[in-house]
C-alpha cells in the first residue's frame, strides 16, 4: 500500500523524487544485498567495496568535476547537471527526507544503497537519456535490468502504463522497452570504478561498457518526451 501511494504520488508529479526513494525503500526485497554480494564477486569490487568511497562527495566538489577534459564522462555529466540545477548533493537530500531510512547508516548495504542513488545521472550521461518524463522511465527501466530492485520495476510499468495513455503514435512503450534490454545487454554499472571512468572519452566508456543507442527514445520529438500530446495535436 506504501509503495502504491508513493506511485500514484509520482504520476501525479514526477518531479516529487522523494516519492521515488518512499517506492524503492518499500519494495527494496533483497536487490540490495544481492547486488552488494555480486559487487564483491567481480574483479574490482571488492577493492571499491573495502574503500568505501563516497561518490556523492565527488560529484559535489566542483574542482574535481572541473579538472575533466572536453569529451570526457566527467565533462559530459558536468555539463549534463549545470543547466538543470541537479546536484549530488541534492539528490541525497531527498533521500533523507524518508521518515524511516537507513541510506547514511554507516554499514555496507547502506553504503551500496548510496552508491545506487548517487550514479543515477551519471546513468543518464552514459545512456544518454534526458531528464523529461520519458527520459527518467526509460533509465528507471534501465535500472531494474542492471538491478533488479522491484521498485525500479515499479515506477517504469506506472510510467509505461501513463505513457500508453497518450495514444499519439509516439513509440513510448518500445522506448521503454529497448531501455530494459540495454540494461540487460550492458556491462554491470555498479561494479565501475567511476573516478576512473569520468577520465575516458564518452564514446569510449559507452563502447567498453556495451551501452547501445537509444534509437527509439531519440526518435520522439523532444515536446513529446514530457507533454503527452494527442496526435490531432499542433
Amino acid at each position: 500500500m506504501r509503495a502504491l501511494k508513493a506511485v500514484r504520488r509520482l504520476i501525479a508529479d514526477k518531479e516529487d523524487t522523494v516519492q521515488v526513494f518512499e517506492i524503492m525503500r518499500a519494495l527494496a526485497g533483497k536487490a540490495t544485498p544481492n547486488g552488494f554480494r555480486r559487487l564483491l564477486s567481480t574483479p574490482e569490487g571488492g577493492r571499491i567495496a573495502y574503500e568505501r568511497d563516497e561518490f556523492a562527495m565527488r560529484l559535489s566538489d566542483k574542482t574535481w568535476l572541473a579538472g575533466f577534459g572536453p569529451g570526457t564522462v566527467g565533462a559530459a555529466y558536468r555539463d549534463f547537471i549545470a543547466p538543470r540545477g541537479l546536484s549530488a548533493e541534492g539528490l541525497a537530500d531527498e533521500s533523507r527526507k524518508i521518515p524511516d531510512t537507513d541510506i547514511d547508516a554507516a554499514h555496507p548495504l547502506a553504503w551500496y544503497g548510496r552508491r545506487l542513488r548517487d550514479v543515477h545521472d551519471v546513468w543518464h550521461v552514459l545512456t544518454g537519456y534526458g531528464t523529461d518524463a520519458l527520459g527518467e522511465v526509460c533509465v528507471v527501466a534501465f535500472s531494474y535490468a542492471q538491478t533488479r530492485s522491484l521498485g525500479f520495476a515499479a515506477i517504469a510499468l506506472a510510467g509505461a502504463r501513463e505513457f500508453g495513455r497518450a495514444r499519439n503514435g509516439e513509440p513510448y512503450g518500445a522506448a521503454i522497452r529497448e531501455a530494459w534490454r540495454n540494461g540487460k545487454a550492458a556491462a554491470w554499472l555498479p561494479a565501475v570504478d567511476y573516478p576512473a571512468l569520468f577520465a575516458l572519452p564518452l564514446d569510449e566508456a559507452r563502447r567498453s561498457l556495451g551501452l547501445a543507442p537509444n534509437a527509439l527514445y531519440q526518435r520522439i520529438p523532444p515536446d513529446r518526451r514530457d507533454r503527452l500530446a494527442p496526435a490531432t495535436a499542433a
